[in-house]
């Protein structure tokens, strides 16, 4: 078999060959470090801790006698409880996630 021979490139050819290769290498570097940064950012969103779902957990909560449920709402990360109390009014706070008590607020006529 013959080999094939090619000739010497010239100077400009070999300048441009030098500035094509330049060229590659950053954009190869920076398509690494995009891929990079993607994954990293998937990554964090993935294994953050309060982002994490909670296992459904069963409360009872005992309210007084006589008392009645008069509206629920949801504020921010807390779960609202509105209940009239023999006719007194009384709002009741509750942690979303862990359906703790955080709070009670009772209102009460003047004399």
């Amino acid at each position: 078999m013959s080999e094939t021979t090619f000739p010497e490139p010239t100077q400009e050819q070999a300048a441009l060959l030098a500035r094509v290769r330049r060229m590659m290498l950053i954009a190869g570097l920076t398509s690494a470090l995009a891929v990079a940064v993607v994954l990293i950012a998937i990554g964090y969103r993935f294994y953050r801790g309060d982002g994490s779902p909670v296992a459904a957990t069963d409360v009872t909560a005992a309210l007084p006698k006589g008392a009645r449920i008069v509206s629920t709402g949801v504020a921010g990360d807390r779960l609202v409880v509105t209940l009239d109390i023999g006719g007194t009014t009384e709002i009741r706070t509750f942690d979303a996630k862990t359906l703790k008590p955080a709070g009670k607020l009772r209102f009460v006529s003047e004399p």
